[in-house]
């Protein structure tokens, strides 16, 4: 009869799926993860998760997609209207275990789980369901939208290059933030104002203009190295990095006015150059807040190697 398995694929079973189960995962560690009859040649990977209720260790056999270091998989349980038991393991405790192969051995890694959402959700979706077309078929035949979980190794406790990176992210944003501030306390000073003030107003040109030179790099080097590190273990983030790209180019533009401004005869004008910069103020805010809540846990879960400096 039909049942649905780990892999997402409705197949002809024995009346019992466990031992199918059982037999299966015998046959995949035997092998160096390879099996063969309707699963040879799919990707197959072994998840150990503990049981929400039993607390019991419960492995099954999953297709997957890989996505750099990680490893996704659709809880699609057949196109069923109910969510596969592994799946709420997971959401209950999101650590767990996959085993993989070569074709020659079986390698056991710790991972964390991580349930996609939203673009990010749907982006991963689409490629599973481009290289396993059956779970295009199971999405449409259920009303539950189908899970996608990111199975990514646990950093190792002296992982700790990603981590330092994700500080270092939150440390610039804040002395960017901080020294705004400072500019814009300037641009409100009395002396800012008027014939007498042209040593102050000389004085904030030139900080203006080493502060966007300051956010030009910053946000320069993330374009050309930061944004592509990300995108090579966690493509899902694509979407998300796009926007953040988008938002760098209405910064420069708003930079470069505030330069021309600062630069040209218009400089005498404090009304102009406050209102600019509470403008580039609120940008800043809104897309250092987007990019932290985007990046930081892909940043802090990036493997040492692919960190600068990093091996």
């Amino acid at each position: 009869m039909a049942q649905n398995d780990g892999t997402g694929a409705a197949s002809a079973r024995p009346d019992d799926p466990r031992e199918f189960n059982r037999r299966l995962i015998a046959e995949f560690r035997a092998n160096g993860g390879r099996v063969g009859g309707m699963f040879a040649g799919s990707p197959l990977l072994l998840l150990t998760t503990t049981g929400a209720r039993t607390g019991r260790p419960h492995t099954t056999p999953a297709a997957y997609l890989a996505a750099g270091e990680r490893w996704m998989v659709a809880a699609s349980n057949g196109g069923a209207d109910e969510h596969p038991a592994w799946y709420r393991n997971l959401l209950a405790r999101p650590q767990a275990v996959v085993e993989v192969g070569d074709g020659t051995t079986v390698r056991s890694v710790e991972v964390t789980a991580t349930v996609l959402s939203g673009e990010r959700r749907d982006a991963v979706f689409a490629r599973i369901a481009e290289h396993i077309p059956a779970f295009a078929g199971y999405q449409a035949g259920t009303e539950r939208v189908i899970p996608v979980v990111a199975l990514a190794p646990a950093p190792a406790a002296d992982a700790s290059r990603g981590r330092a990176l994700a500080a270092e992210l939150v440390r610039i944003h804040a002395g960017l933030r901080a020294e705004l501030a400072r500019l814009r306390e300037a641009a409100e000073a009395p002396e800012a104002d008027g014939a007498a003030g042209a040593s102050a107003r000389l004085d904030l040109r030139g900080h203006c203009l080493t502060y966007c030179e300051h956010l030009h790099a910053h946000h320069g080097g993330e374009d050309a190295a930061g944004f592509p590190i990300v995108l090579r273990h966690f493509p899902e983030l694509e979407p998300a990095i796009e926007r953040l790209r988008e938002e760098h180019r209405v910064v420069a533009k708003l930079t470069a006015e505030l330069r021309a401004l600062v630069e040209g005869a218009a400089a005498a004008d404090p009304v102009r150059l406050r209102a600019d910069l509470g403008v580039l103020a609120a940008r800043l805010e809104e897309h250092f807040d987007h990019e932290e809540r985007e990046l930081l846990a892909a940043l802090e879960a990036l493997p040492d190697s692919a960190v600068p400096g990093g091996g």
